[in-house]
């Protein structure tokens, strides 16, 4: 078989399980080798009661005290039961399962696994799995890898479906030459794409990591040297003068723009008016003002005379920029005429939109991906802003670019990022960072705490709505079943339902929802339809809704330092006090230590740069830090140093073969160009 071949090609596959891998993004053989674990588990035997440690995921060997105990609550059934051995007695729950009821039998025998937890003197898990004995045998004989899953598909299946690949695929030519892989200390390809799926020891686990991390990085170094090279020294055909709209928009604010905010405008109105096209990243933790530097910018932009366009990675947030926008222009008096333009719109609104742009009587286009279909033309597009740049690949920037004929670039990021990266992730922009937060802003509060403070938070955050606030209560997982000992978004909107008064309307949000669900939800919480939005980390960007004043993060250990101050930055954004609260599912000294940075600190930058000294190679998948260039397996942080030999072997090879044209590099040609492509479909580069 060939990489490219569908995965209908192998043994227990047709087309309704087609389908249901198709969810997750796999239809061929080669996007399923490429459909890493996202983590793994190694199933040690058996631990007694008494000397199973609090907060880590193990297995028990139990019998069942006494008759398994069901009652529902708000629509939720909740199985409970207690089970012992010689040295302890665990409490044990189960959320809608109630066939369990008559599965367990009292007096008899099973192995659960689950994270342990205390509270006060009693020990619990809550949905521990349960193993057959040769089940579990046999688990315990190796490195196990867990994959994100979706409804239908079982962890199981896709191991079935991965050993067959590996074993019946013809898989590429190795793209990296032998003497760079011998330079860098980096596995073969072959062996690498085993070891990564089905690690015999963990240094084998760690350099097949190292490997296609590498790969990632190198692609992307590679892509953003030619974007460079294509955008550099590029001569502006929109020559800019300052006019007096901006100096009087600055003076009719209620408020003075900070120092940070006019150093980066100052640098935005040179490049606006310089000889040369812009590309520039404007880089500001969460509540600096990004969006007024980049409101300046427009305005000058069609004070001149020419079109402007912001894309925004979600739909909600796109309108709320329009609605912005649409205020300013009303409230003072400004030339904008603005347009929307987003994909749920009806066809009639686009064509009025696309009709409005293309004759040049919508003068700024607010919207999302939809800026950058085939159907709009531009009038006389001179300046385009991207939101939270790191949503967008490189080649979706130079899509909108391209709407016009070489306009200015500018892109905003609220992800911080230490300046040393930054440098070279965005090697293709010139930076200004807004490293300072408005006057009125009232710091965050925050706590550190296990998961015996749930039920205080829960009268917490009841009391919050009862002011007539709002909360989000974020998880790492979308359903059961993706891993042990994490909360998942869709159970835990049931058990908040039943922890909660039964006027607190809890709604859930995740990244498997359509697009149309996702805003409609969206949409009811910025309306204050919902007081407790659960999520997973979809929501980092997408929402802007003043009135949520509590951010509760479970399994808080499970994500990097800079995506939780991201997430935290959802709240706070009123005139009432915000309060965060991450909860650690594991209270080492180590990861209590590392959170409680977050509670020291409110600067985003701060964080990022201690996140990067903390972070080490030994975590390898543990700690998720989507929000800041989510490659699938390099982490910016955790990879600092591969990033840089990255770099420096990108260098070497564009001295030597700029166009990669030679024999040598011919293999790592194909694998750039469809790597290249992969950035844009599929991940958030």
């Amino acid at each position: 078989m060939k990489s490219e071949d569908k995965i209908t090609e192998l043994k227990g596959i047709g087309e309704k399980s087609a389908n249901l891998f198709h969810k997750l993004n796999i239809d061929t053989l080669d996007d399923l080798l490429h459909y890493f674990p996202r983590d793994y588990e190694t199933f040690l035997p058996p631990v007694k009661a008494g000397s199973a440690k609090a907060g880590e995921v193990c297995t028990l060997r139990l019998k069942l005290r006494e008759a398994p105990a069901l009652r529902r609550v708000r629509g939720l059934t909740i199985l409970t039961m207690r089970a012992q051995d010689d040295t302890g007695c665990v409490n044990l729950t189960f959320f809608n399962m109630p066939y369990l009821k008559n599965t367990l039998k009292s007096g008899s025998c099973y192995l659960f696994r689950a994270q342990l937890q205390e509270r006060g003197n009693g020990r619990y898990m809550e949905q521990p799995r349960i193993y057959k004995e040769e089940e579990y045998r046999l688990l315990t004989e190796g490195i196990q890898p867990r994959y994100a899953l979706t409804k239908g598909i079982t962890n199981q299946g896709i191991v079935r479906a991965v050993r067959q690949a590996l074993q019946l695929c013809v898989l590429p030519e190795d793209p990296l030459p032998e003497d760079i892989r011998i330079r860098y200390g980096l596995a073969g390809y072959r062996e690498a794409f085993f070891q990564i799926h089905f690690p015999e020891t963990q240094e084998k686990l760690i350099g097949a990591r190292k490997r296609f991390a590498f790969d990632e990085f190198l692609t992307f170094i590679l892509l953003l040297r030619r974007s460079r090279e294509a955008s550099e020294s590029v001569r502006s055909h929109f020559p800019m003068i300052e006019t007096a709209d901006t100096a009087r928009l600055m003076e009719k604010l209620p408020y003075r723009l900070t120092n940070a905010q006019l150093r980066a405008w100052e640098e935005i109105r040179q490049d606006l008016s310089g000889e040369n096209c812009m590309n520039r990243l404007v880089q500001g933790d969460v509540g600096s003002g990004k969006t007024v530097v980049a409101l300046l910018g427009l305005l000058m932009c069609v004070s001149n005379g020419y079109q402007g366009a912001m894309m925004a990675p979600t739909e909600v947030l796109a309108r709320q920029h329009y609605d912005t926008f649409c205020a300013f222009t009303e409230q003072y008096g400004l030339p904008f005429r603005p347009v929307l333009l987003t994909g749920s719109m009806k066809a009639q609104e686009k064509r009025d939109a696309y009709a409005r742009i293309a004759s040049g009587e919508a003068n700024l286009v607010l919207g999302t991906h939809a800026v950058i279909q085939e159907k709009v033309k531009f009038c006389r597009l001179a300046l385009v802003i991207t939101d939270e740049q790191h949503r967008f690949g490189v080649r979706q920037r130079q899509n909108l670019a391209e709407k016009g004929e070489a306009p200015h670039v500018l892109v905003m990021s609220a992800t911080p990022i230490p300046r040393t990266l930054a440098i070279i992730l965005y090697g293709d922009l010139h930076v200004s960072v807004i490293d300072e937060l408005p006057g009125d802003r009232l710091p965050i509060k925050n706590c550190v705490v296990g998961t015996a403070y749930r039920s205080t938070a829960y009268k917490f955050i009841a009391a919050q709505v009862k002011e007539g606030r709002q909360a989000y209560v974020v998880c790492p997982m979308v359903e059961e079943g993706e891993m042990e000992g994490l909360e998942n978004v869709t159970d835990y909107a049931d058990k908040l339902r039943a922890a909660l008064p039964p006027d607190v309307q809890v709604a859930h949000l995740h990244g498997k929802m359509r697009p149309a669900e996702k805003n409609r939800v969206m949409e009811a919480f910025a309306a204050k339809n919902i007081d407790v939005l659960v999520s997973t980390t979809v929501i980092e960007v997408g929402i802007n809704v003043p009135n949520a004043t509590v951010m509760m993060v479970e399994n808080a250990e499970r994500f990097g330092l800079a995506q939780l101050h991201q997430l935290r930055g959802r709240i706070g954004r009123g005139a009432y006090q915000g309060y965060c609260i991450f909860v650690s599912g594991m209270e080492r000294p180590d990861i209590m230590e590392r959170l409680q940075i977050l509670n020291r600190s409110n600067d985003g930058f701060r964080i990022a740069d201690e996140d990067l000294r903390l972070r080490g190679p030994g975590e390898l998948f543990g700690v998720r830090q989507s929000g800041a260039l989510s490659f699938q397996v390099g982490d910016i942080y955790q990879d600092a140093d591969m990033l840089k030999c990255a770099v420096e072997c990108a260098d070497d090879i564009l001295k030597e073969d700029s166009g990669l044209e030679s024999e040598k590099y011919r293999a790592l040609r194909n694998y750039f160009e469809k790597g290249a492509r992969n950035m844009v479909d599929f991940r958030n580069l």
